[in-house]
């Protein structure tokens, strides 16, 4: 895993940077607006990727949310077509339109307001991912639609004994379909272990060493972040899992207490919040951390985010320094 997501951060690219166009991507077709608001839509498909080449101005960056399957091939197309791509974070668009206010919705203002979000932040660029990247995202998503359905599944078991009478037949189906998924599951977490291994057999083992982190949360991390090569810094990655903290605002006022932003990656998130129970028993950073937010009186669930804070930290630094933990260590890196 070698690709690396940059950032719009040095004036230069900035400066390169003419034309923003903002695109709003559906199933069978997109639309697409500008900086001055003109407005096109083109067909899903290569036919309607050639359109936008010829919608589009030299310089340019095209900004789309991160819409499951239907971004990935219009985001590939015109990466390989030598055209600057964002793929953003969907909710934090919403929260961007949330912000200004508008009550409108269709898809050319939704394509209008990612336009003018990719104008008023610094967004991620796009690169090609690679066969083993790409495979693994896959199997990810795949993954989170087999464990739904388990959850259904267990749900709908649950419920026939409720009955007190539960179909003999109903129940049969039910727990071979439950049997098939955990089995499915199992290869898929098999897979994607392989996998990251085949790449980065190494940074694996060293995120494993730090007490608290898990085989399965540590395989997520090396895979959403692309080897942590898509970050320029720990906090990038905290945001990117929805773990900051925010305050509700209004003029001069602040409202209610601090909260967790939840714009991130919601998996990675209660893997984390799971991770940081046992770092709290055997991660002294982590317990010291835990222990200082209590005894100041403050929740143990904020507590708890903060050491999930700090176990990204410890990650980060662990990842960029190419060393295994070391606890007297780890204290000056994170």
């Amino acid at each position: 895993m070698k690709t690396k997501v940059a950032v719009l951060s040095n004036h230069s690219l900035m400066d390169k940077i003419k034309h923003f166009y903002g695109v709003d991507i559906s199933k069978s077709f997109f639309d697409v607006v500008d900086q001055d608001g003109k407005h096109d839509q083109f067909s899903n498909d290569v036919k309607g990727f050639k359109g936008l080449l010829k919608f589009l101005k030299n310089d340019s960056l095209v900004v789309m949310e991160a819409t499951g399957y239907y971004h990935y091939r219009l985001a590939q197309y015109l990466y390989e077509k030598g055209i600057t791509v964002s793929v953003v974070n969907p909710l934090s668009v919403k929260r961007f339109i949330q912000m200004r206010l508008s009550k409108i919705k269709t898809d050319k203002s939704d394509a209008k307001a990612i336009c003018e979000y990719a104008q008023a932040t610094k967004v991620p660029l796009y690169t090609a991912r690679n066969a083993v990247q790409a495979e693994c995202l896959q199997l990810l998503s795949l993954q989170d639609l087999y464990l739904k359905q388990r959850t259904a599944v267990k749900n709908k078991i649950h419920g026939e004994k409720a009955l007190g009478t539960p179909s003999k037949i109903v129940t049969r189906s039910l727990n071979r379909s439950l049997k098939q998924l955990e089995k499915e599951l199992a290869q898929i977490e098999t897979k994607l272990e392989s996998l990251v291994r085949k790449t980065q057999e190494k940074q694996l083992e060293q995120l494993t060493s730090i007490p608290g982190m898990g085989k399965k949360t540590a395989m997520l991390l090396i895979v959403l972040t692309d080897g942590f090569t898509s970050f320029e810094n720990a906090r990038q990655l905290c945001c990117f899992t929805g773990i900051t903290p925010t305050i509700r605002q209004s003029g001069t006022s602040v409202r209610g207490r601090s909260r967790i932003s939840k714009v991130g990656n919601r998996k990675l998130r209660n893997l984390l919040f799971m991770c940081s129970f046992t770092a709290c028993k055997t991660n002294k950073a982590c317990r010291e951390i835990y222990e200082r937010i209590v005894e100041k009186g403050k929740s143990k669930k904020l507590a708890l985010i903060a050491v999930c804070n700090k176990l990204l930290k410890q990650a980060f630094a662990i990842a960029k320094s190419g060393s295994f933990y070391q606890e007297n260590y780890m204290s000056k890196l994170a």
